[in-house]
């Protein structure tokens, strides 16, 4: 059977909606991360308080991505977005204009934020079910590309707070938020080959499955370590090597771009030589590159350039796997995209004791 081109067979539109709901989700979902050492000189934040206030939102985004699974095959991936966007321009609206002088009150913003960390749940089923097999890695590469989101809070975040406050940054994270609903409105559609909904029952049937468990096994090596240092290595430069905020927040940036851009290759290489083969390559280069890290570097740029080459390893890592997801649950896509939550726990268990250094 001959194959299609790319662009033509799927509904770029939507493809294109997709990223930027969850790029913009994912810039949001981490701003916390980047804002970390202003926040906690502001308000006098113990260095595990630090780490916790970071780690929050990976973890309520690990459990919510399993509700947002479960509504995306109830309600359709559009929906689904839709109260997801909704959820978390409200908590912005929220952070922004009220109180967030306490610990307390931040762990609740962080749980809220939570939410735009589930926005993976929706985006990639929105745009998974519109590409046929042979171009599920290209698709989901170019849609999960929004991790890139994290990269515009590493950049702008703490330049931003430095000028208007902290807190303020949260109101103006509203205006491209609000773009980027108003564009997901509009360009946004649900495929008409969209599976039927399931039971409960029949959503944990998947479970039974060891192929399920395997690929959130390979899932929690490349989002779980790709997320979990987005949302910490700005803290890591400040407290490691004393470098300024704003300086620390453009080493993070150029880390999490080079790992949020080249997913869609990861996910173009699996198409070509198979994704098991693509996977076992990025984990030995980021393996590698993490070893070198932890002995411990002389310089914040030494370290920095270590760490966009395992960002780039687990970028295409995303990539990888879900190139294979699609292919082997098609059917349950939007239930195996709630399941990768549980790599983000992964995540937050790498951001608390990272999170956790103190400043110098």
């Amino acid at each position: 059977m001959q194959k299609s081109s790319f662009w033509k067979a799927g509904h770029t539109p939507t493809l294109f909606a997709s990223f930027f709901y969850f790029d913009l989700s994912f810039m949001v979902w981490v701003i916390l991360g980047p804002l970390a050492v202003q926040i906690a000189a502001d308000i006098h934040l113990s260095a595990a308080q630090k780490g916790m206030m970071v780690a929050t939102p990976l973890l309520a985004g690990a459990l919510l991505r399993i509700v947002m699974g479960v509504l995306v095959d109830h309600l359709k991936p559009k929906k689904a977005g839709i109260i997801g966007q909704v959820i978390v321009i409200a908590g912005l609206c929220w952070a922004w204009a009220g109180d967030l002088s306490t610990f307390h009150s931040l762990l609740a913003f962080g749980v809220i934020l939570g939410m735009a960390g589930a926005s993976f749940s929706v985006a990639l089923p929105l745009a998974s079910r519109w590409y046929p097999p042979e171009h599920q890695g290209m698709a989901l590469g170019i849609a999960g590309a929004g991790n890139s989101g994290t990269a515009i809070s590493a950049l702008f975040g703490p330049t931003l707070a430095l000028h208007y406050g902290w807190q303020n940054v949260f109101g103006l994270c509203l205006v491209p938020l609000g773009i980027a609903f108003v564009v997901y409105l509009i360009f946004a559609k649900d495929a008409p080959s969209s599976p039927p909904a399931k039971s409960l029952p029949e959503y944990l049937h998947v479970l039974k499955d060891k192929d399920a468990w395997w690929f959130m096994f390979f899932y929690s090596v490349t989002f779980g370590g790709f997320s979990g240092l987005a949302s910490s290595l700005t803290i890591y430069f400040n407290g490691q090597y004393g470098i300024s905020p704003i300086t620390a927040g453009y080493l993070t940036a150029a880390c999490v771009f080079a790992g949020s851009m080249v997913r869609p290759f990861g996910g173009r290489l699996a198409d070509r030589i198979g994704g098991i083969k693509a996977l076992s390559i990025m984990y030995v280069i980021a393996a590698v590159c993490l070893f070198i890290a932890s002995i411990g570097l002389p310089s914040a740029f030494s370290a920095a350039c270590v760490f966009v080459l395992a960002m780039l390893a687990l970028g295409a890592g995303n990539g990888s796997v879900f190139q294979l997801v699609p292919q082997r649950f098609r059917k349950e896509i939007g239930v195996m995209t709630g399941l990768s939550a549980w790599p983000v726990v992964s995540a937050a268990s790498i951001s608390l004791p990272v999170s956790a250094i103190p400043n110098n």
